[in-house]
C-alpha cells in the first residue's frame, strides 16, 4: 500500500496563474517517474521535476518514467471530493531494485518546467526483475482534492 500527498507549489502557480494550460485528460500530460528512498521530497518547497533527486536507474527503465493513460476527472458529491484517476500505471519489462516513491508529474517537456504534483511512497522498498512493474491505484481516484 502507498499514501499519495499533493506538492503544494503546483496549486499555487494555477492560482496565480504561472503554471501551463493544465488538463489532466490530455494525452502525455502526466508522468510517473520512480525514485530510491533516498530521494527526501519536501511538498513545501519542491515545485518542478529538477527538484526530484535519485530517480531509479535499470534495465528497461526510461528517465523521466511513464506517460499516464486515461485520465478523467471527477466530483463526487457524497464526499466533496474532485477525484483525479488514471489507468494504472505500468513500468514494462524493467529490472530495477530499491524502489520507495513514484512522483507524478504535469509533463511540458523540462525538468525545469514540468510542475511536481503528487508523489506515492511505498511501505517499503521494491524490486522487480525482468517483469512488469505496475502501480495500482486507488479505486476512487489516483489523487483526490477535498472541497470540504
Amino acid at each position: 500500500m502507498a499514501t499519495a500527498n499533493w506538492f503544494g507549489l503546483f496549486f499555487r502557480d494555477c492560482y496565480n496563474g504561472n503554471a501551463a494550460a493544465f488538463d489532466f485528460t490530455a494525452a502525455s500530460a502526466v508522468k510517473c517517474m520512480l525514485t530510491t528512498n533516498t530521494y527526501a521530497q519536501d511538498y513545501d518547497a519542491h515545485d518542478f521535476r529538477n527538484d526530484v533527486t535519485n530517480e531509479v536507474t535499470g534495465t528497461n527503465y526510461s528517465t523521466g518514467g511513464v506517460v499516464l493513460t486515461s485520465g478523467a476527472v471527477t466530483y463526487d458529491s457524497a464526499s466533496d471530493e474532485t477525484r483525479i484517476d488514471f489507468a494504472d500505471p505500468t513500468f514494462t519489462n524493467i529490472t530495477v531494485s530499491n524502489i520507495r516513491k513514484a512522483v507524478f508529474y504535469h509533463n511540458v517537456g523540462t525538468s525545469a518546467t514540468d510542475h511536481l504534483l503528487w508523489a506515492y511512497i511505498f511501505d517499503g522498498d521494491q524490486s522487480v526483475t525482468a517483469a512488469d512493474f505496475i502501480i495500482q491505484l486507488d479505486v476512487t481516484g489516483a489523487a483526490k482534492i477535498d472541497t470540504t
